[in-house]
């Protein structure tokens, strides 16, 4: 089927950036929205014209690299679906896509679709210290977590980051990625040691970067790891938490 593609195109930071329009005439159904941009580039490159900058690493919705805008949706049409993973099976022959990067005013363009996330790694940064005993190693049971919790960790544990939240939120919110991160760590036996100053750090960090939470949810519909709302009541958990707590 033949697509139009209006893809956004921005040399740098500095450039005002535009869109432009391309025709693939060959795409797929089965294709994903990274595998219509490679088809384009490689028209592009075929043409002697600048390939579409994006980001794009394992491909297999765990990395969190991929995302771009999709007529105005972070990462594309279906919910909790990574761009990689996002099919044009629900396109026919004819229809236009806009494809433009994540749009948040902590994710500047550093070209084309590709936009810098490092706000994210930030306020993982100042999060990113776990009490251990120093000593022998311990045995492999000496430190015992139940079934059920160690569950619950591995659900928070799925973020991947990808920023696709504070895309979706209309105030730029990044509560549903740093929930995730809170939780699975608090409820972890030995990352919880320093769960309260590791709350204290991370959401002091967060607020700094990042807007209030809009309270209407749109981060949960498109996050492809699925991280559930209840990971930002999470974050006024923790926060409360540490208000009373000295460790």
């Amino acid at each position: 089927m033949r697509l139009t593609l209006r893809v956004w195109r921005q040399a740098g930071p500095d450039d005002p950036g535009r869109f432009a329009e391309y025709e693939v005439p060959d795409a797929e159904p089965e294709m994903s929205v990274l595998e219509l941009l490679d088809a384009l580039n490689s028209r592009l490159v075929d043409a002697g014209e600048e390939p579409v900058a994006f980001d794009s690493d394992c491909r297999e919705g765990i990395c969190g690299a991929c995302g771009v805008t999709v007529d105005g949706r972070p990462h594309g049409a279906a919910e909790n679906t990574p761009s990689c993973h996002q099919r044009l099976n629900g396109y026919t022959d004819g229809d236009t896509l806009r494809i433009e990067p994540l749009r948040a005013t902590v994710f500047p363009v550093v070209r084309d679709l590709m936009v810098d996330r490092s706000s994210l790694d930030r306020v993982l940064e100042a999060g990113a210290h776990v009490w251990i005993p120093s000593g022998t190693a311990p045995d492999a049971d000496a430190t015992l977590q139940d079934h059920a919790t160690a569950e619950v960790a591995l659900d928070f544990a799925a973020c991947i980051g990808c920023g696709a939240c504070v895309a979706a939120c209309p105030n730029g919110s990044a509560n549903l990625f740093v929930g995730a991160k809170l939780r699975h760590l608090a409820l972890m036996p030995v990352s919880s040691f320093d769960r309260t100053p590791r709350a204290r750090a991370m959401v002091e960090a967060s607020e700094g970067e990042f807007g209030p939470c809009s309270l209407y949810g749109e981060c949960s519909r498109v996050c492809p790891a699925g991280i559930p709302l209840r990971a930002i009541a999470g974050v006024n958990r923790e926060r409360l938490r540490a208000v009373f707590k000295r460790r």
